[in-house]
Formats: structure tokens, sequence, C-alpha cells
């Protein structure tokens, strides 16, 4: 790898004087600069993010903070990460993600390290501990979620509360009177994560709303979950006929274990999920699904990061009305 010193070397200055043609902290003379520039451009030298940034304040780097936990669907968080990707490089800027849960220990590297010119952040707690460092820090932030108090922080997400009372009403229409939530892993609801949290408010408050008999229960991402919890769900309710599946993870198995309790999508028991639209139809019933809108939210947070750094200050919220779209995994209850 090329460094300083080799690029001082070739044009016969000390690597300071290399330096300051980067930062731009110190005059120097005409023929000096072009001996530096045409070394940097022979040798083919890449200053790293640190120096880069010394010399505009700006690295041209987003940093995309998303902790991958053993209970995250990763295919379905790459979609974010996809969008955020092509919406970045629209405007010149590159992506650096940031996979390890570290907490806010990590926000504070990223700031102080140069590396990144704002920060966007995934996996939001109702009463996530970063928020007040990210209140703190000297970087333009967006979270793709939304904490229960934002304090302040621009957000932007599916609204996840209407999300789960468009699933009932759905169901509710057709005419379902006993139905169950399959949520997340356990793991998602110990932490308070934001969208398992404000999904299953709306769900419970719309199962009120519509007078229909509701339960839910967690479920990890395996086999051995998905049948134990329909095991408990057909136990505490053998009238069960409509269930919402807010964990894409878990559907191949869910579909498949209703098969073999001899259980008909829709004409037994029928389904809604909340997947992205790509899964919808890779199952052997394509699902009435509302959409995870994937490729939207990650869009908005990087336009929501530019504007940010280009110095609208007010902070927003953004959510996403859900879309619900029937396919063929929900019907009206046998009679």
């Amino acid at each position: 790898m090329v460094t300083i010193n080799d690029v001082a070397t070739a044009a016969g200055v000390a690597p300071s004087t290399v330096s300051y043609v980067i930062s731009g902290k110190r005059s120097i003379s005409p023929k000096t600069r072009r001996l530096v520039e045409e070394s940097i451009r022979k040798l083919g030298y890449h200053p790293h993010a640190g120096a880069r940034a010394l010399a505009s304040s700006k690295t041209n780097v987003l940093a995309l903070v998303v902790p991958l936990r053993t209970d995250l669907n990763v295919a379905v968080v790459m979609q974010f990460v996809a969008a955020a990707v092509t919406a970045a490089r629209a405007h010149d800027h590159d992506l650096l993600l940031l996979t390890k849960d570290e907490g806010p220990a990590a926000l504070q590297r990223v700031a102080s390290s140069a590396i990144a010119d704002a920060l966007m952040v995934m996996d939001v707690e109702a009463a996530d501990p970063r928020v007040p460092m990210l209140i703190a820090l000297d970087l333009p932030v967006v979270l793709i979620g939304v904490p229960d108090h934002p304090a302040g922080l621009s957000c932007v997400d599916l609204d996840f509360t209407a999300a789960g009372s468009a699933c009932v009403a759905h169901l509710a229409e057709l005419g379902h009177r006993s139905i169950a939530l399959i949520g997340p892993s356990p793991a998602v609801y110990r932490r308070g994560t934001s969208y398992a949290t404000r999904f299953l408010r709306g769900f419970d408050d719309a199962a009120k709303t519509h007078d229909v008999r509701a339960t839910n229960r967690p479920c990890a991402h395996s086999y051995e979950a998905v049948s134990a919890c329909l095991d408990d769900l057909l136990a505490a309710d053998p009238d069960l006929t409509g269930l919402v599946v807010h964990n894409e993870a878990v559907l191949p198995g869910l579909l498949s274990d209703l098969r073999h309790r001899g259980l008909r999508v829709p004409e037994d028991i029928s389904v809604v999920a909340v997947c992205p639209d790509t899964m919808a139809e890779q199952h052997p019933v394509a699902l009435t699904t509302v959409a995870i809108p994937a490729e939207e939210v990650g869009a908005q947070a990087v336009e929501m990061t530019m504007r940010r750094l280009a110095g609208h200050s007010t902070p927003e919220v953004r959510l996403l009305g859900p879309r619900l779209t029937r396919r063929d995994s929900t019907a009206a209850p046998r009679a």
C-alpha cells in the first residue's frame, strides 16, 4: 500500500508537506503543490478517510448502524441496506456498514474518528439507550425506526401501529372473530424494539375496536418454535380462524406446519403476513401482506440525512402509511 512517506520521497519533500497539500492547512508554493500532486497520481496514493476529512471536513461517507443480532432477518435487513447504498450513490456518497452490537460506544467512536459525515441507525428500541449519545454527537443523525421519545432526532419508518390495525381490520371485515398474532422472537420484545411494540399496540387496539378475540405469541426462528407456538395458540382457542404473522422468517415453517396439521390456507385458516412484497408470492399460497417498504424507507433515510447535511436543522418524523395487498391466503371463515 502506498503511504504518505512514499509520496514525499517521490516528490522530494517532507511528509508534512504532503499532508499540508492534502489538508490545505498551510499555503504551499504552486511548484511544490504540483510535484506532490503528480506523485500522488503516479503512485496511486489514496489518503484515508481521516486525511480527506482534514481537507474538506467531509468524507462523503454515510455510516449505517445495524447490529446483526441472531434474531434479525438478515435478508430483510439487507433490503434496507441495498436501498440506502443506491440512494447514497445517487448523492455521490458511500455507505459504511457497522454491524457490531456495541451500543452507544460505537457511535462515539464513529463520531470521534471522522470516518463518516452522518449516521443512520436501525433496530431502534422504544427506550433506546443510544438516544442521549446521538443527541450529543456533533453529526447529523437519522433513525430508521422511532423511539417513544425521539427527543428532536429525525426518524423514518413504516407506521407499524397502523400496520397492526390494518391486519386486524382486514380479517374482521372478512368475518373472522378469533385471531392471533405470531410476533418476532422473545428477544425482540425483551429489548423493547420499537417496531414490535408499536405493531402489537395497533393489533390489540384494533381487536378491541372490531370486537375480535385476539391473542399473541412471540416466536423464535426455528421450525420447533413455530410448531410449539401453533400448539399453544390452537390449544388456547380451537376456534381460531385467522393468523397475523409479524415475523417473516417463520413463514415457510408456519405454512408447512399448517399443512401437516391438515389446516388449509385460506379454507381453514387465513394468514396475513407483514413482509416485503418480494416474499409474498414465494410460498405455495400467495400471501396477503402488509408490505415492509424497505426500499422506500432506505431511500428516505438517505434523503433526510442529506437534508441534515445541507443545513436543514428542523427534525422530522416520517411514518409511511401501511399498504395491504390481498392475495390468496385470506378469505371469509367457513360457516
